[in-house]
């Protein structure tokens, strides 16, 4: 059985991190799953966590007004969802639902902000990784907006 270490040492997102890195995040880890149609989480709501997706899909949705939920994203295997745990007031900017039944390592953000306000060269680097997240998704939003018809 893999552990929640081993599988942090895998995946791309944790490229690079020593043993120690990696013992440090699993110590703010822990594994869940969600049935299709499941709210993962909601606009609005407190945002303490983030989720790295092993199997299935979660979309990332807004509702806009006369028009219902719009997809914007749709999350599969080996991606990480939610950066809202990183900024103040730490609420989502968005919806997610599996869209099908979803594995994943869900990572506590307390946790994880205190352990990197002790350690502010690990929470560096965490915010580099998140920043590089960040910027790819805010491109592919763009493309989207182009496409979308109002």
């Amino acid at each position: 059985m893999q552990t929640i270490e081993d599988m942090l040492k895998d995946h791309p997102f944790f490229d690079g991190l020593s043993a120690e890195h990696l013992a440090f995040l699993a110590g703010c880890a822990s594994n869940i799953h969600f049935q299709a149609g499941d709210i993962v989480f909601r606009e609005g709501t407190e945002a303490n966590s983030f989720y790295v997706i092993r199997q299935g899909k979660v979309t990332v949705e807004t509702l806009v007004e006369g028009r219902g939920p719009i997809v914007f994203e749709t999350i599969g295997e080996g991606n990480v969802l939610g950066w809202s745990w990183l900024f103040p007031p730490y609420r989502w900017a968005y919806d997610a639902r599996a869209l099908e039944t979803t594995r994943a390592t869900v990572f506590d953000g307390v946790c994880l902000r205190n352990k990197c306000e002790a350690e502010p060269v690990m929470g560096y680097n965490l915010m580099q990784r998140f920043a590089h997240i960040i910027t790819q998704r805010l491109q592919a939003t763009r493309s989207l907006l182009v496409d979308l018809k109002f």
